[in-house]
């Protein structure tokens, strides 16, 4: 990260320091699920399969090659809410998940943060656009479901819910009976951080890319690293 937009690392102290709570993203600041399973050829499989069931004027052109299967599933939903047809649409997309499980990649530092986190004392929840099935079964691989379980809410059908709506994240902190306040939302998209402000937790942007900073911090998140690293060693250091 450049010296302009590095995180102040005053503010990283202080958002770690009042976390007893962290809420994460799982798709990027835990792994890298499509690492070895390709997103985009998911994506395209999914256009062909409406195109074979005969629906292609389901999706708008961009839709067709966004080359994100969210953005396809959210389309189908958006025109066929609550329908057969998204619950199946759905059902294929968690079982492309699942298959990429086996060949997701770590983020670098994850798995020991998760557990030093754990060590010390905070709670910690999933909320993720993911299906929830696909999440703990990459955890469970892990042996890392513990730290979390039961707490990882994560697709649902009712699509509409997905992020940048807060529902995830109100579910969790809900869920475990705590303040907006005394949480910590770590995410890679802006969406997260949207969903993250609308519920009013505080919010760390993981970005492993420039591409990837310069969204988030177009989006608003002013707290944004490159590596979780800092944050490993300011947990181990108490903060």
């Amino acid at each position: 990260m450049t010296a302009e937009t590095e995180t102040d690392p005053h503010r990283l102290r202080e958002l770690i320091a009042g976390a007893r709570i962290v809420l994460w993203d799982f798709d990027g600041p835990i792994c890298r699920l499509f690492a070895g399973h390709s997103a985009e050829r998911v994506a395209t499989d999914l256009v062909e399969w409406l195109e074979r069931r005969g629906l292609p004027g389901l999706l708008s052109e961009d839709e067709r090659e966004s080359l994100d299967p969210h953005v396809v599933l959210r389309a189908v939903d958006r025109r066929r809410p609550g329908s057969d047809l998204v619950a199946e649409l759905e059902e294929r997309l968690t079982q492309e998940e699942l298959r990429a499980t086996s060949s997701a990649m770590p983020t670098a530092y994850a798995d020991p943060l998760i557990r030093t986190w754990t060590a010390v004392g905070s709670r910690l929840a999933i909320a993720t656009n993911n299906s929830p099935r696909v999440v703990r079964t990459y955890l469970d691989g892990r042996g890392l479901l513990p730290c979390f379980s039961p707490h990882v809410y994560g697709r649902t059908q009712n699509l509409h819910q997905l992020k940048p709506d807060p529902h995830c994240l109100n579910r969790a902190l809900s869920a475990m009976g705590a303040a907006p306040s005394s949480a910590l939302m770590i995410g890679d998209t802006p969406s997260d951080f949207i969903a993250a402000d609308r519920a009013g937790v505080p919010f760390l942007g993981y970005a492993r890319n420039p591409r990837k900073e310069k969204l988030l911090r177009e989006a608003g998140a002013t707290s944004v690293v490159d590596s979780l690293w800092p944050v490993l060693a300011l947990v181990r250091a108490g903060a």
